[in-house]
């Protein structure tokens, strides 16, 4: 496909989009919960259509975050609408149920809130909190494609008078086409790498359509160009992992992956079951009337449901398992922090198993008709395997079996 420039008018922390709603004093989860319900069903309904036609869900992302979803997790004197982690893995899992690409879209704005809900000494907090209370989504990698091993930082920022100008391209800005915010990293004169954070609307912000995997096509995670960009310095930061008694931040965004492919196991026996019900018949030499009295239906549907049970339960487990990190320090929180990343580790092998191997199943249902393209169901598989190559599974049950054979902590690369 060739690369698109797109201008989707963001909105900014400090100029609400027509139509925003304005921010309540205080939300809550179920309030949320019961808010987003009608959208997800639009959401899941469309989900098919939209990918054959590559259209991006807009206005529905548009109405998500009106609900402001990013402030489940986040405290409620600071703001936000309370809840645990546990709700917050909860609510992806039921977005990714109605579309995963959305889920994934989202993920950055998540991840800014979960060190915002995290964090009281995080840089710019409450200027952060503030965009994430006004319902900004936020997109955001480190990731290039410009060569060098992965990792590789090759942005540059230089100052500039009394702030800096930054020169790059970023690939796999998930969210980047619906998000009002873009962070990113980059390395000054001396090699030192700094985050930093802008307005997508920022003169020499260029956002490309150009992300062309074989699932989670509707992601928005292309390229984003940074051409002569001026930068305050106030939007700049030196991220330091090393100095926290946790360093395994990442733990959440591994979570983040799990709960789309619960999603997606969920998703998955959704369409088993309405398939079952609404269109398949019975094999010729069947005993069965209809299809959902056929034992080899049921046994199907069941085992599609038994994977689904299981991804969601591995991680609300390990959502509880990486709260009770947060309110520990030194050694405790080293060791707890481990274990709760091994737990993620552990919950991202279930999930991407459970979700590959219903998605599979989801075609035992039917006979050839189940195969129709207008139906979509091919994607369910797509998108999982997508998800599942963010990081290698392979990988994640290594680290574990290290842990408990001899105790070795996770790698601190922000992937456990």
């Amino acid at each position: 496909m060739s690369a698109e420039l797109v201008d989707t008018e963001p909105a900014t922390a400090t100029e609400p989009r027509a139509g925003r709603l304005p921010t309540p004093s205080r939300f809550t989860v179920e309030g949320i919960r019961t808010a987003v319900s009608p959208i997800l069903q639009r959401i899941g309904a469309c989900a098919g259509v939209r990918e054959r036609a590559r259209e991006y869900a807009f206005e529905d992302v548009r109405a998500l975050a009106e609900q402001r979803i990013t402030l489940v997790g986040i405290a409620a004197e600071d703001g936000g609408a309370g809840g645990s982690l546990r709700d917050v893995t909860d609510l992806v899992m039921a977005i990714a149920r109605a579309d995963s690409n959305v889920a994934q879209a989202l993920r950055n704005s998540y991840l800014v809130a979960n060190r915002v809900a995290t964090r009281r000494d995080l840089p710019n907090r409450a200027v952060t909190l503030q965009r994430l209370r006004n319902g900004d989504l936020f997109a955001g990698t480190a990731n290039e494609r410009t060569g060098g091993a992965s990792g590789t930082v090759n942005t540059t920022i230089r100052r500039a008078g009394d702030g800096y100008v930054i020169n790059g391209e970023k690939y796999y800005s998930t969210g980047g086409l619906y998000a009002s915010w873009f962070s990113g990293s980059a390395h000054d004169e001396n090699g030192t790498v700094l985050g930093f954070t802008v307005p997508v609307d920022r003169e020499g912000v260029q956002r490309l359509d150009d992300f062309d995997a074989v699932g989670q096509r509707l992601t928005a995670s292309g390229t984003t160009r940074l051409v002569n960009v001026r930068v305050d310095a106030d939007e700049v930061e030196v991220r330091d992992n090393t100095r926290f008694d946790n360093p395994w931040l990442g733990s959440f965004a591994q979570l983040y992956l799990a709960a789309v492919e619960a999603g997606i196991a969920a998703a998955a026996l959704d369409d088993a079951i309405w398939f079952a019900r609404k269109k398949a018949r019975p094999i010729k030499h069947s005993t069965a009337d209809k299809s959902v009295e056929d034992p080899y239906v049921r046994e199907t549907v069941g085992e599609i449901a038994a994977r689904a049970q299981a991804a969601r339960a591995a991680v609300l487990f390990a959502a509880d398992a990486l709260a009770g990190v947060h309110d520990l320090t030194g050694p405790q929180a080293r060791a707890a922090g481990a274990a709760a990343a091994v737990t993620v580790a552990q919950t991202g092998v279930i999930a991407v198993e459970s979700a590959l191997r219903a998605a599979e199943l989801l075609f035992d249902v039917g006979g050839g008709s189940i195969t129709n393209r207008d139906l979509g169901f091919d994607r369910h598989w797509r998108n999982a395997r997508t998800v599942a190559n963010h990081n290698p599974r392979q990988w994640k049950a290594a680290v574990a079996g290290a842990y408990h054979l001899i105790g070795e902590e996770p790698p601190t690369t922000g992937l456990f």
